[in-house]
């Protein structure tokens, strides 16, 4: 039976419980230029693109003046070897995930990660669990805006009214909404209370049917 709904699924935080690891990262980034990154500053970067990361960092240490491209090649250095010991699944995730490709129901990862660190992480995902894979440098546009999930969309061949985005941040969610598709949201790092997603603790109670139903 043809599928009538397809996933489009975030990474660092939805899938895989990666937020921790990039915290490590951006810690000895700000270790790396003299100076310490506070709590505050590492919810804003939560879900958001590494050109506003970097320069909320950069502000936080006080030294707005670094440069942001050679601050973000330091990082995804650092992270590439940080994952390449391995990234834990988020609870549940890894279920729902083997349960859509035993059903057929199409996947795309919808990431702001650029290409060379998601490819580590699919040593973890399994490339064959998806249909198609977005990157954040492979859209002209980042979220939140929704082009990501736009294009991740239509890869799959669905408009994006009928497909289901999983996000765990506000930008995520910001930019599958603007999308057009339903939303679930999963805290990992931040509250995402009244953003107009439906929000669940864990992914370990969603199945698929359930899925389908939020697009109803």
């Amino acid at each position: 039976m043809t599928p009538d709904f397809a996933l489009l699924l975030d990474m660092d935080g939805t899938l895989l419980d990666s937020e921790k690891l990039w915290e490590i990262g951006l810690h000895d980034l700000a270790v790396h230029h003299g100076g310490r990154m506070s709590a505050q500053a590492r919810e804003r970067m939560v879900g958001g693109n590494m050109a506003d990361s970097m320069d909320i960092l950069h502000t936080d240490i006080g030294k707005p003046w670094l440069d942001a491209q050679a601050s973000t090649d330091w990082l995804e250095n650092r992270m590439a070897e940080i994952f390449t010991e391995g990234v834990p699944w988020r609870p549940g995730a890894a279920e729902l995930l083997a349960a859509a490709r035993a059903a057929g129901v199409p996947v795309a990862l919808v990431t702001a990660t650029r290409r060379h660190l998601v490819e580590v992480c699919l040593d973890t995902l399994g490339r064959d669990n998806f249909d198609a894979v977005v990157c954040g440098d492979e859209v002209p546009e980042t979220k939140p805006h929704p082009a990501p999930y736009l294009t991740g969309a239509a890869l799959l061949g669905f408009p994006a009214a009928s497909c289901v985005a999983i996000e765990d941040s506000p930008t995520g969610v910001a930019s599958a909404l603007a999308a057009g598709c339903a939303v679930l949201a999963v805290p990992c790092e931040v509250p995402l209370d009244g953003l107009g997603a439906t929000v669940t603790d864990s992914l370990a109670s969603i199945d698929l049917p359930y899925l389908r139903s939020l697009l109803l």
